[in-house]
């Protein structure tokens, strides 16, 4: 049987990323998952794509990604690896993430929380 490929979409900096994986696991960091090995498609020379070339040269060099698991939105295993895609995530997006906990929700722009006094 051959080894499993994990698509993983996790949300970072507003935006939406769609990765290939060959390891993922819950890590020893507590609310972290670990992603290891990633995939990136070896296509023709002829046709290249933008999003692919970019999520190639962030994750250059990287041998473990440590990704929180509030910014996970979805771990699939698959059949085959896919093409990686970044989205952006800005307003009227489908994909929001949680509030982390301790955190006080935004005022919008410009506005000052209520004074306590």
């Amino acid at each position: 049987m051959a080894d499993p490929i994990y698509k993983v979409i996790f949300v970072n900096q507003n935006q939406v990323f769609e990765l290939y994986a060959k390891q993922i696991y819950q890590s020893d960091l507590y609310g972290f998952i670990e992603v290891e090995e990633y995939l990136f498609g070896e296509r023709s020379g002829i046709l290249v794509d933008p999003a692919e070339e970019k999520l190639k040269t962030e994750f250059a060099g990287v041998k473990r990604s440590y990704i929180p698991m509030h910014s996970i939105v979805r771990i699939d295993e698959v059949e085959k690896e896919g093409t990686v895609r970044i989205r952006e995530g800005g307003t009227g997006a489908k994909v929001m993430t949680l509030p982390l906990p301790g955190m006080k929700p935004l005022m919008g722009a410009g506005k000052e929380p209520p004074s306590d006094g």
